[in-house]
């Protein structure tokens, strides 16, 4: 039976994480909020693209280079327009699950970067053609937020809204002790952050095989393009990323449940972006199976993450996923428990502890 207690500190952590208002291109507050939690833990830097990088205290420079990878965006919207009723026309950064929008609530920054709250509206029923009651299909070109302006002038003297600024969903976390159920925004993949940095914590001190670099990369949402210029930089000769990943125990055949809520963090053997490791895939589930740590394997027919652009870099860098189940991402709203953060963090200890350089030529 895996043992765990839930770390109030952790899940202040995860908590911070989860509220910060970052989504892609406007990753800040991600990295304000992680800052923290990783004073302590080696030199902190951060480029021009909003990646922050943690090279660990005791690092030789001799040894393998081991990245630990996390995106710090979400998905969210950008201002594209103001029309004239005062409505704004968005797009989105990052898939969205369009069909969960509508009568949501968002927050829109402002030019004095205010948080402006406002609605996702559609056309409402009663105005509505008999066709179009009969199609609920809804297009993001179907929708506006309604922040309560009258008017484009009043959106823009009043409001100070202005085009290209971010919007974000209006939702704050909230954790079920009683039942281990965390609800919040943003667990794609700010839990996995969370994960990254906790790993990073209890290893703090210890002697490794490895020096380690733990990176909160930007812009996975829109294209990997952090992981891009991160891997670059780090030039690691092995990875892992961190992710929170879309659980399927609620829709799916029993048979065909892969990323179930409570059962541990779901490796990947392939997505569409990537063929995680094969060797390094069965090295990780091997090693969570004699520790006794939940783990689920998963062969996904969809998505994509960071680790396809870290496997393909320089000569090709083993790479594997441990993805925290979470139901719902990419809507306003996810669904995920301390129990597989929890069991994602003691497995990802394990593997970076467990590493070597004779190890990594085994891949």
């Amino acid at each position: 039976m895996f043992e765990y207690t839930c770390n109030p500190d952790s899940l202040a952590m995860i908590e911070a994480l989860s509220n910060a208002k970052a989504p892609s291109g406007f990753e800040e507050e991600t990295i304000a909020a992680a800052r923290p939690y990783a004073e302590g833990l080696g030199t902190l830097k951060e480029d021009h693209l909003r990646n922050f990088y943690i090279h660990r205290t005791g690092n030789t420079g001799t040894r393998p280079v081991m990245m630990l990878d996390a995106h710090s965006d979400e998905v969210g919207f950008m201002v594209h327009s103001i029309r004239d009723n005062g409505t704004l026309r968005f797009v989105t950064l990052g898939g969205w699950n369009v069909s969960s929008l509508p009568s949501s609530k968002v927050l829109v920054r402002n030019a004095d970067g205010e948080f402006i709250p406002g609605i996702i509206a559609a056309k409402p029923v009663h105005f509505m053609s008999a066709a179009e009651r009969k199609d609920p299909h809804v297009e993001i070109r179907d929708l506006m937020i309604d922040i309560g302006a009258r008017s484009k002038e009043e959106a823009v003297r009043d409001f100070h809204i202005r085009i290209g600024e971010p919007i974000i969903s209006d939702v704050r976390f909230t954790y079920d002790s009683k039942r281990d159920i965390m609800m919040g925004k943003g667990f794609d993949c700010r839990i996995g952050c969370a994960a990254l940095l906790e790993t990073m914590r209890r290893l703090q001190g210890e002697e490794l095989g490895v020096d380690l670099v733990g990176v909160l990369s930007s812009q996975e949402e829109v294209g990997e393009r952090g992981a891009t210029v991160a891997v670059r930089t780090v030039k690691p000769q092995i990875a892992l990323c961190f992710e929170g990943c879309p659980a399927d125990d609620t829709f799916t055949e029993p048979y065909a449940i892969q990323t179930a809520l409570k059962k541990g963090p779901m490796l990947r053997f392939m997505d569409t972006s990537i063929i995680c490791s094969p060797r390094y895939q069965r090295y990780a589930l091997d090693l969570a199976e004699r520790k006794g740590i939940p783990a689920q394997s998963a062969v996904r027919e969809g998505g994509g993450n960071n680790g396809a652009i870290i496997n393909t870099s320089l000569d090709g860098i083993p790479v594997i996923v441990l993805g925290v189940p979470v139901r719902y991402i990419h809507t306003h709203f996810g669904i995920t428990s301390y129990y597989d953060f929890e069991a994602t963090v003691q497995l990802a200890t394990e593997v970076v502890r467990s590493m070597t350089q004779e190890i990594i030529d085994t891949f």
